[in-house]
């Protein structure tokens, strides 16, 4: 900031010299005309009189031009032949002329009955009068220099101060520190890094709290079917299971391991989500065709739950350009989760529909329901889980998280609400085409879509 200032006040002193001098010469200039003027008309007196009387301390001297042409005067050489020429056809001469090194003013007239007569000034008697002027600019030039390098200073150091205050805080926040905190000073934007500091702690500080939460809640998760297993396997291994239980201990332990695996794969499926090798492939897929299809399959498990399966789709196709693959793995995963909190005798809708931009698909059910404020959190990781965890049967945690991830990278987005059936609604929103024939979404790349 002083290196700034500095430079503006040289090119400011520059620039006011330039114009002080270039005043000062055309003043002079001004001057020696009008004095050339009034020394034309009485000639022939003024050259008795001796330059230091007629002149003063100016330093000017005079030179005649005869109407024969002869030229008197010390400093008639500063004279070129076209100042003469002009002098001589009754024009006036206004030039600065150089010679040694030195620079002249000269200012010529004519005189009345012929010949003419100039008047030549050195240049630095201009200078002088603009010395103490010139003086003056520069004392004040560095009485300014010296406030802006204060000035810098001072502001520098109000700036420095909270920008190195919030550099700390940030290699803090970096290596693991949390309970950062600064208070914000200096201008306004300063304040806003500090305050936007302070905002990060504080998220980083909720993220990982949450984050801890859920490693709790997946070790407590993991290790119940792990002890199980182990359980029986010891009791199989030491041979104190009676032969008629064997197969109960086998298919307990296989339940157990079907659920552990259920687990891991969904997080996996949620881990990979923001990797940037995920792939989809998205093709122009009828969404109502493919809930016939999970219908079909979940209509036996439902049947056996005492479940009322009912599908609810439109007769034509209804397409969207989705990946077929994810999209049945959104829809097992609301079934599963559906028919766990349904009771028998009570329905289970799939439902698709399309309306004016997007494709629509919904899993019903008529179990207990959700709150409000479920509704708010039904997609954030292990929400649902941990506020039923012992008092409904539940799933992984992080099934409603992966499906929301899934259908964000679809291009869509998922949502929750309160069925007309009396539980839970759950459902997704993916962008409707109207191309009835298939195929891949982007014919220019193989496979289509894939990202």
């Amino acid at each position: 900031m002083a290196a700034v200032a500095a430079v503006a006040l040289l090119l400011t002193g520059v620039v006011a010299l330039q114009l002080i001098r270039g005043a000062a010469e055309h003043q002079a200039l001004d001057t020696l005309d009008q004095q050339a003027r009034i020394v034309a008309n009485v000639v022939d007196r003024a050259e008795r009189l001796p330059p230091r009387r007629l002149f003063g301390g100016q330093q000017i001297r005079l030179v005649r031009i005869r109407p024969d042409g002869r030229t008197t005067g010390a400093a008639a050489a500063l004279l070129t032949p076209a100042d003469r020429t002009a002098l001589g056809s009754g024009a006036d001469v206004r030039a600065v002329r150089r010679s040694s090194g030195r620079r002249y003013f000269v200012v010529g007239r004519p005189v009345e009955g012929g010949g003419a007569v100039a008047l030549v000034q050195p240049a630095s008697v201009a200078g002088a009068v603009t010395s103490g002027a010139r003086r003056r600019i520069l004392a004040a030039l560095l009485i300014g220099l010296v406030g802006a390098a204060i000035a810098g200073f001072l502001l520098s150091r109000r700036l420095a101060r909270p920008l190195q205050q919030a550099a700390a805080a940030a290699h803090d926040l970096a290596g693991g520190r949390r309970d950062v905190r600064l208070t914000p000073a200096g201008p306004a934007e300063v304040a806003e890094v500090a305050q936007a500091l302070n905002t990060l702690a504080a998220a980083l500080t909720t993220s990982e709290g949450r984050q801890r939460e859920f490693l709790l809640s997946v070790s407590h998760e993991l290790r119940t079917p792990l002890t199980a297993v182990k359980g029986f396997a010891e009791a199989l291994a030491d041979g104190v299971v009676p032969a008629p239980d064997v197969a109960a201990t086998g298919a307990t332990m296989l339940a157990e391991a079907t659920r552990l695996e259920r687990l891991v794969s969904d997080l996996l499926g949620l881990a990979r989500l923001g990797a940037d090798d995920f792939r989809l492939d998205l093709i122009r897929t009828d969404v109502s065709a493919l809930a016939r299809q999970a219908a079909q399959v979940w209509s036996a498990r439902c049947e056996r739950e005492g479940v009322d399966l009912r599908l609810e789709a439109d007769g034509g196709p209804v397409l969207a350009v989705v990946d077929p693959t994810r999209l049945r793995q959104i829809l097992d995963g609301l079934a599963e989760n559906a028919l766990r909190a349904t009771p028998a005798g009570r329905p289970l809708v799939f439902a698709v529909r399309r309306d004016s931009r997007d494709v629509v698909l919904e899993v019903r059910d008529g179990g207990p329901g959700l709150t409000d404020d479920d509704v708010r959190v039904a997609f954030e990781r292990s929400a649902l889980y941990d506020r039923y965890r012992g008092t409904r049967r539940v799933g992984t945690g992080v099934g409603l998280a992966l499906i929301a991830g899934l259908v964000a990278r679809m291009g869509g987005h998922a949502e929750a609400g309160h069925a007309p059936e009396g539980g839970a609604c759950f459902g997704i929103r993916v962008p409707a085409t109207d191309s009835p024939h298939p195929g891949p979404a982007h014919p220019d790349s193989a496979p289509a879509g894939r990202r």
